[in-house]
């Protein structure tokens, strides 16, 4: 696979995704980021990454069952693909890789 330049919010996306497996969603997603960071975190941000994550086959998603608690609408799931997973150790390792160069 060929590198992917993905920003910062889009690795937090991807790595949150990962961590909360199938249950994974934007408002899951957004908490478990704001949980990590300590920082607020906007949902429609979440939505666009995961779009634009989905445009580049990193994630897939999928509409689930509408419920009444959503008003009777469905939520949609995200689920990181193999090459997504790829993506965010690829990214992970170079930015480890950057930060231990740039400590010496």
């Amino acid at each position: 696979m060929a590198w992917q330049s993905i920003s910062q919010f889009e690795l937090l996306v991807l790595l949150a995704t990962m961590q909360l497996g199938e249950g994974a969603y934007g408002v899951s997603i957004a908490r478990a980021i704001e949980d990590a960071g300590g920082q607020p975190t906007a949902l429609a941000s979440v939505y666009r990454a995961l779009q634009r994550l989905e445009a580049r086959g990193l994630v897939c998603t999928r509409l689930g069952e509408p419920t009444p608690e959503r008003g009777g609408r469905a939520k949609r799931f995200a689920e990181i693909t193999a090459a997504g997973r790829r993506q965010a150790v690829q990214t992970q390792r170079t930015l480890q890789r950057l930060g231990l160069a740039h400590q010496t």
